[in-house]
């Protein structure tokens, strides 16, 4: 059954709506609030199901509003094949792998990479790192094993792509298409717990209208923001991901 708290819907709505924003945007990056803020209205179980799903349309869209065109096709000749690799090497080793750790590890390497951004980066000239196949497939295969192991496959390559210095529909439309591939690898095990919750579905499909609306105000917000603001923006929500990431392992490990 559907829910009928007035209250999912409004956090539901809004949610889904920011998240699908920062996706047309940033290329990602917001959907760190999906389940906290959902499961604030329904189940921590349900709430990732529900953004899994929306996630998923999210990609589909995206990739309509950034084509080909917008594909950095040598980076991703690496990443790509790093990221299967990476997602493999994940499900093979899952249960010897403390996802704590892996957290720990990612989220502090990520914060020290935005602060040296912030004091530093931030304030050279501007310039860029050419493809480098070997970083490329490294940080591919990085995210790949995180977001298998502990759902964080975002920071190693926005590492890797901010340090790129692309142009930023360049950026944005590279990371949408990686972030595709991993979210739909993901899918299937979050579709099947779907299945045994059917009301988990009406909800998310209710929620479906905030996704269009919010790819086409980010779309619109990012054509608006020169590629320095956007800069500025991409790091904020990198390092605002990577100190929860910290913080949530930290916790867990001390517990």
């Amino acid at each position: 059954m559907m829910s009928g708290d007035p209250l999912f819907y409004c956090i539901g709505l809004a949610t889904i709506l920011i998240i699908a924003i920062g996706k047309s945007a940033f290329g990602g990056g917001l959907a760190i609030l999906g389940i906290p803020l959902l499961a604030l209205v329904v189940s921590p179980v349900e709430a990732a199901i529900i953004v899994a799903l929306e996630l998923s349309l999210m990609d589909i869209l995206a990739l309509q509003r950034f084509g080909r065109a917008s594909w950095s096709l040598p980076d991703l000749a690496w990443l790509l094949p790093g990221l299967a690799a990476g997602i493999a090497l994940g499900y093979l080793v899952f249960v010897h792998v403390d996802a704590r750790i892996v957290s720990l590890v990612i989220g502090v390497v990520t914060l020290l990479f935005t602060a040296h951004w912030f004091l530093k980066g931030r304030l050279a000239a501007a310039g860029a790192m050419p493809v480098r196949p070997g970083l490329a497939l490294l940080a591919g295969a990085s995210s790949g094993f995180t977001t298998f192991v502990a759902h964080a496959g975002g920071p190693p390559v926005a590492m890797y792509l901010l340090a790129r210095g692309l142009d930023k529909t360049r950026l944005v439309g590279t990371t949408i298409v990686i972030f595709t591939l991993g979210n739909w690898l993901k899918l299937p095990p979050y579709l099947l717990l779907g299945l045994d919750n059917p009301g988990t579905l009406w909800n998310a499909l209710v929620l479906a209208p905030a996704v269009p609306l919010g790819i086409w105000l980010g779309r619109i917000a990012h054509d608006r923001l020169d590629q320095k603001r956007l800069f500025f923006w991409c790091y904020v929500l990198l390092s605002t991901a990577a100190a929860k990431l910290t913080l949530d392992a930290a916790l867990a490990l001390l517990r």
